[in-house]
């Protein structure tokens, strides 16, 4: 039955079939052009990035230290049990939406709206944190080569990002123009970026001093170091009554949550299953290959970063500047090192920018196909892009990121991505048992194992971040379901047709 019905109205599913269906109407069909290696491509695009060249060395030095590398791998193992269940769907129900479609499949419209919902703040927001990132990149190589150009500007009190700004309106043009084009781009950035990175390992490896690694998992706050508390504690750490989670076994389960923020985008990918040419085969390629090529880069950056300098050269400094990847090879004295790496962290920001604007226009664009969005949205141009959704998302972002201080926003993408990953791991289980007879290309290992620990995986790595992000989480979601009962539940596009039968 293409559409099933429910006596709640709230609770009704878009039937495989349907969703399948809808990708076909005229005015708000995607042009087909990706193939297995442009998901690749978009996969460690949007994931090499901010986890190596700004995220790794901040985590080590304020968080874990020298044990942030073991947090990479703690973080990689609750994706890898989660991308197996996205690959499984993704194949299963090849269309744009990646996680909001899979759950309007099998939880129903109010659970695919709050999870549409949660996509808005991981993608959106983690496209404006990383820009803010690419800006300060941007003056650093400004002044390598001499020229102290600020990128944020003091506008009578309100902090103007030009450098932001600048990056968000150039993507989005580039967005407009095509995916099969931004793939092309993203792909001579990536390499750019993959050949920087692999250059760091190899330099850094030969200043790697062994006694840097001890100890690898610092004691609890250490000497001189006040611990986090109250709010900004995690949320296991205040369960457990611990001062706080700075450094000790805390410390690193609070990196492991942190630096998960650096895996980001590899569900992107499920986002262009509907441009992809052969859905079935290429998605879950794309999504297990990249986060394969990322996890080994990440854990070899970190160990060499850690042993190159004493964590605590890479502690956040009094007037609030965060270590980079740059920080380690300059405090050597290899600052022409310094320099390309910080070539290197531009176009690999840029890529992940980009590829996070493609998934939340991507997201955006379906949940405006089905109405609980304005269906303006969904109409494509003649380049088969939807035009009018890449504006509006561009200009939204453009002004987060231009006017608002990135603060604590990783950890609120993290806590929105690790409840998507939860819901996409539960519908598995759920879509095996009520449609045991759609055609799936690729099947999630062990079921329902491997799903269940994946749920396990990222609740844990959720109760590890701040009880403040938990409350800024609770009080979004809570503007979502005003947002989908004042407007998406009456102008529902599966509503109208129930009615009308």
């Amino acid at each position: 039955m293409a559409l099933r019905e429910t006596r709640n109205g709230i609770m009704r599913t878009k039937s495989v079939e349907q969703s399948i269906a809808d990708t076909d109407e005229p005015d708000s069909k995607l042009r087909k052009d990706l193939t297995t290696w442009d998901l690749i491509v978009f996969g460690v695009a949007v994931v090499v990035g901010a986890g190596i060249f700004t995220l790794a060395a901040s985590t080590a030095g304020d968080v874990a230290g020298p044990s942030v590398s073991l947090a990479f791998v703690l973080a990689a193992i609750a994706c890898a049990l989660a991308a197996l269940c996205y690959a499984e769907f993704a194949s299963t129900l090849p269309v744009a939406g990646s996680a909001y479609t899979f759950s309007y499949a099998t939880f129903g419209e109010l659970i695919a709206w709050i999870i549409g919902w949660d996509l808005v703040l991981e993608f959106a927001v983690a496209a404006a944190v990383v820009a803010k990132g690419w800006s300060q990149y941007l003056a650093t190589v400004f002044s390598q080569f001499g020229a102290e150009v600020p990128t944020t500007l003091d506008l009578g009190g309100v902090a103007f990002d030009w450098g932001a700004l600048l990056l968000i309106a150039v993507l989005t043009v580039l967005l407009v123009l095509g995916t099969k084009l931004s793939s092309r781009v993203s792909l001579v950035i990536t390499t750019i970026k993959v050949a920087i990175v692999l250059f760091v390992i190899i330099l850094g490896f030969t200043y790697i001093n062994a006694a840097n690694y001890s100890p690898f998992i610092p004691p609890a706050a250490a000497a001189g170091e006040e611990s986090d508390g109250g709010l900004q504690q995690s949320l296991l750490s205040a369960i457990g009554g611990e001062a706080g989670s700075t450094y000790g076994i805390y410390g690193l389960l609070a990196a492991a949550s942190l630096v998960f923020f650096a895996f980001i985008g590899f569900d992107v990918v499920a986002t262009t299953a509907e441009e992809t040419r052969n859905p079935q085969r290429s998605l879950p390629r794309g999504i297990l290959g990249s986060l394969a090529i990322v996890t080994v880069l990440y854990v070899a950056v970190a160990l060499v970063l850690t042993g190159m300098v004493p964590y605590t050269d890479l502690q956040t400094q009094e007037d609030g500047t965060r270590a980079t990847l740059a920080t380690a090879f300059a405090s050597l004295g290899v600052d022409w090192a310094a320099t390309i790496i910080a070539v290197g962290a531009l176009a690999g920001l840029t890529t992940v920018v980009m590829v996070m604007l493609l998934g939340q226009i991507r997201v955006f664009f379906a949940m405006s196909r089905d109405g609980l969005l304005p269906r303006s949205f969904a109409r494509t141009g003649s380049r088969g892009t939807p035009v009018r959704a890449t504006v509006l998302i561009g200009v939204v972002v453009a002004i987060v990121a231009t006017f608002f201080p990135a603060g604590t926003l990783e950890e609120m993408v993290n806590i929105g991505t690790l409840f998507a990953f939860v819901l996409v791991s539960i519908g598995v289980v759920v879509l095996r048992r009520t449609r045991p007879d759609l055609p799936r290309a690729f099947r999630t290992p062990l079921v329902p194992l491997v799903p269940i620990l994946a749920v396990l995986a990222c609740v844990w790595l959720m109760i590890n971040l701040s009880v403040e992000t938990w409350l800024r989480f609770v009080v979004w979601m809570a503007v979502g379901v005003v947002v989908y009962f004042a407007y998406g539940r009456s102008h529902s596009v599966l509503g109208r047709r129930e009615r009308q039968k």
